[in-house]
């Protein structure tokens, strides 16, 4: 195997079938692109478990870590994982790595790493925010004076 994956039209698949999964004997997955909605990946599902063993070692092997090795030291390499950490502050970091753990963790036992990538976008945004101190006074900053009556959301019955 040479590449990660390859790019090829849905409608190969659907029209070569046996041709189109033999790329899978080169690639580890292909993609397969959709004009009319979000592309598709396709692969062996040898390739697919044992990526879940991999994501599921590194999930115990975090939250071991995290446990046992001195966390100072955890939070220290952080920054090399994710850059954007340094916008942090210390106790945003130390709230950070208690949330990946336990996300992580679970999100390898239900086999669905999407709640990761949202734990990990949520936090760099939060990051964004510590990174412009324009928009971390605006978004803290108390409002002067009541802003007035909040209107009721269309289509909320109530």
């Amino acid at each position: 195997m040479s590449a990660t994956y390859d790019i090829v039209p849905f409608s190969d698949l659907l029209h070569r079938p046996a041709v189109t999964v033999g790329f899978l004997d080169r690639v580890r997955a292909l993609r397969l692109r959709r004009r009319d909605a979000g592309d598709l990946a396709l692969m062996r599902v040898e390739q697919l478990d044992s990526e879940g063993v991999v994501v599921d070692f590194t999930a115990r092997l975090l939250a071991g870590l995290v446990r046992r090795v001195d966390r100072d030291a955890v939070c220290a390499v952080l920054p090399e994982a994710l850059p954007w950490v340094v916008f942090l502050p210390d106790d945003d970091v130390d709230e950070f790595l208690t949330e990946l753990v336990a996300v992580v963790q679970g999100a390898a036992s239900l086999q669905n790493l999407a709640p990761v990538a949202t734990l990990l976008a949520q936090w760099r945004h939060t990051a964004e925010v510590h990174a412009d101190p324009a928009l971390l006074d605006l978004l803290t900053s108390e409002p002067e004076g009541d802003l007035g009556p909040v209107p009721v959301p269309e289509g909320h019955p109530g």
